[in-house]
């Protein structure tokens, strides 16, 4: 097992919150519009869209157990490609994450927040925050939370703590207020709408690929693997505990709101681009001041998934600068805090250049890069299998070699969907994966050159 010179200060309640913090963000609160919409309002196809893409996760969480606990180091997926396919492609996946996917997914939950807050002062005072100060917000939590991250990882876990309990108990009473009050007849049939059942299939790996946003975040953990105490136990349990209890949450929550909510009443809203249901939901079980408390909760939330992504992604980074791949002082650690200082700074400043792009933009570029990558890193799992069967594996994936390669396929799949889905952040992403090469090639020479 390697060793690791940052502080092992992360335990399991740590790594589950960790994760928690990540994946229960802004998605619970508006993507079930989209799993609705991309079902045509079908709940029960929703619903099933909702359970797959959970398993599809925890499938994804199993394969990332065996690796981060065969490799507990700082740089999660990095390290696993670099190992797997070498220096170019590694470089290709985190010069990737750090333009496009990690730091879009920082500034699309800053974006988030700031939105969310707009509606609370919209709905509290009449006025709505100008698009100019949302960005200004967006920057600053941005950079408040970087601050935290860099005085010491024991902060940015203890608040991940607090905020874990404090937007769970609200998300929990508005979900049980509206399994038990709600009156609607749900129809939970699966629709095929008189079509094929291939076309059946595709309607949902679209909306599969719509959860993804709020399951998004799940191979966080593994970058921070080199401050996991006993990480042979407590990532793998982590990674089990979290993705099964979000899936349960996220199913039961959306279940919740149709047993409130009419299907008609839900399409009027999202025609209107009402796509927070659970406000709607909150208001019509407990009032106004339900209405206040699901706001509340998006913010919370929403600040716990910023303050856990400002966390985990530098990390990478941080291990790319110590293999020359990056700017060199990211794998500066700061001697009192043991943290990556420059690498939070950078990470900061990217995803606040990204703040220029619209909400929707960021999703799908998040997606679509974590597709391709993963896809590669699943692979991976047999490579080593094959090039290194004595390496200590203290966690081993369940049901090898066959759900790692259903994985794989499915993971293909819903690249192809979301290919067909959304042709310009697919094409960007693209773009941006192709011109990494001749960046790292680029590189190196100028270092040879030195």
């Amino acid at each position: 097992m390697s060793s690791s010179p940052m502080k092992r200060d992360i335990t399991l309640f740590g790594g589950i919150s960790i994760l928690t913090g990540i994946m229960v963000g802004s998605g619970i609160f508006f993507v079930g519009s989209y799993v609705l919409l991309r079902t045509d309002f079908s709940v029960g196809t929703a619903l099933l869209a909702w359970l797959i893409g959970g398993v599809i996760t925890l499938f994804y969480g199993l394969i990332y157990a065996e690796l981060g606990t065969m490799m507990p180091e700082a740089g999660g997926y990095y390290v696993y490609l670099k190992r797997a396919y070498g220096k170019p492609l590694a470089f290709m996946s985190g010069f990737t994450n750090f333009i496009l996917a990690s730091s879009g997914s920082i500034a699309a939950l800053a974006i988030a927040f700031s939105l969310v807050l707009s509606n609370v002062t919209s709905a509290t005072f009449g006025f709505a925050i100008p698009g100019v100060v949302q960005i200004i917000i967006a920057a600053g939590m941005i950079a408040l939370l970087s601050v935290f991250n860099f005085l010491n990882v024991r902060i940015s876990t203890a608040l991940l703590k607090v905020f874990l309990v404090l937007k769970a108990i609200p998300i929990l009473v508005v979900l049980i207020g509206g399994l038990i009050v709600g009156e609607q007849n749900v129809d939970l049939s699966l629709s095929l709408g008189g079509e094929s059942l291939f076309s059946f299939l595709a309607v949902v790996a679209f909306a599969v690929v719509a959860t993804f946003w709020a399951y998004e975040g799940w191979t966080n953990l593994n970058n921070v693997a080199g401050e996991i105490k006993n990480p042979s136990r407590n990532l793998p349990l982590s990674l089990i505990i979290s993705i099964l209890s979000i899936t349960a949450l996220y199913v039961l929550y959306n279940y919740s709101i149709v047993n409130v909510l009419s299907i008609s009443e839900i399409q009027g809203l999202i025609s209107n681009d009402e796509i927070y249901l659970g406000i709607n939901q909150a208001m019509a079980v407990f009032g106004t001041l339900g209405m206040y408390l699901v706001m509340l909760t998006m913010l919370i939330s929403i600040f716990g998934a910023l303050n856990a992504s400002i966390m985990a992604f530098p990390r990478v980074y941080y291990a790319m600068s110590k293999d020359g791949l990056l700017f060199k002082s990211f794998s500066h650690l700061n001697e009192k805090h043991k943290t990556p200082t420059y690498a939070i700074i950078g990470s900061a400043i990217m995803a606040t250049i990204l703040l220029v792009f619209g909400l929707d933009d960021l999703i799908s570029l998040v997606a679509f890069g974590g597709l391709v990558f993963n896809t590669l890193i699943f692979i991976a799992l047999f490579i080593f299998r094959r090039r290194s069967p004595d390496l200590a594996r203290p966690y081993k994936v369940w049901g090898y070699p066959l759900l790692p390669a259903l994985t794989i396929v499915i993971t293909l799949f819903l690249l192809v969907a979301l290919f067909y889905e959304s042709i310009l952040p697919s094409l960007i992403g693209t773009a941006v994966i192709v011109a990494a090469l001749p960046i790292y090639y680029f590189i190196n020479r100028t270092k040879t050159k030195v």
